[in-house]
């Protein structure tokens, strides 16, 4: 009987074309993770990931399921996986799925988030992971704009491509934190759309440096056009945290 297996991923995407497997280049995480399961159950995999994540965007715990009729327990499979993929990709939990469960519908939730570094002095460490902003934010009027985007919308203006289906979602909370040099940016939501987080952070970003104000987030959602909203935030600032389900 065939069995659904669930992953729990977390990866660096600063060398990857992004999530998703594309016909001119092997080098996302799904096509990587995909060649390391087909060769160990010995036949095709194809792998439904909660989600596709931008070039050089990174997740701390993207999640993703597979069909297989391969015998190996859970433990064994997250030990080879482990032991074939780049160092960039890890496993961290391997488990026995529900039929009927798939990663991408099944989810319920996701959070996000989004680093700036603020601090003049810039931290080497850091830098894959951050926006290097090197200029101190206004957080109380980032976190005023932020309440104002809250909430079930309309988020057309804040999506990076025109698309047929509904732009309306529910955007549960922003919270925003400022601690060690760093502005730290949480979103989270029922679903997001294309560029929306880095979109977002862009718009807010912008609110802190003063060159937009708080209270013209509600035009920003009225107008559905993505050109009177912020600069796309860079990649390398964003990590898909956590997927939900019920």
């Amino acid at each position: 009987m065939s069995r659904n297996i669930a992953l729990t991923i977390q990866y660096n995407g600063a060398r990857f074309d992004g999530w998703q497997r594309q016909g001119n280049t092997d080098r996302t995480i799904q096509s990587r993770l995909e060649a390391v399961l087909s060769r160990m159950t010995g036949s095709p995999v194809e792998l439904h990931g909660s989600g596709r994540t931008d070039a050089g965007v990174h997740a701390a715990a993207q999640v993703a399921n597979f069909h297989t009729d391969c015998n190996l327990p859970c433990p064994d499979i997250m030990r080879y996986v482990n032991q074939y993929l780049p160092r960039d990709i890890a496993v961290t939990e391997v488990r026995e799925a529900a039929p009927r469960f798939h990663a991408r519908l099944s989810a319920t939730g996701k959070r996000y988030r989004y680093r700036c570094r603020t601090s003049p002095v810039p931290d080497v460490f850091a830098r894959p992971f951050v926006w290097e902003l090197g200029v101190g934010l206004d957080v109380g009027e980032m976190r005023r704009a932020a309440a104002l985007l809250t909430g079930r919308h309309d988020f057309a203006a804040f999506c990076g491509r025109r698309i047929k289906k509904s732009t309306v979602r529910d955007l549960r909370s922003i919270e925003i934190t400022e601690s060690g040099g760093e502005v730290v940016l949480d979103f989270e939501g029922d679903g997001f759309l294309y560029h929306m987080v880095r979109i977002l952070a862009g718009t807010l970003v912008e609110v802190g440096l003063g060159e937009r104000c708080a209270d013209d987030m509600p035009a920003l959602l009225a107008g559905r056009d993505r050109s009177r909203c912020g600069v796309l935030a860079p990649a390398e600032g964003l990590c898909l945290m956590e997927v939900t389900y019920d």
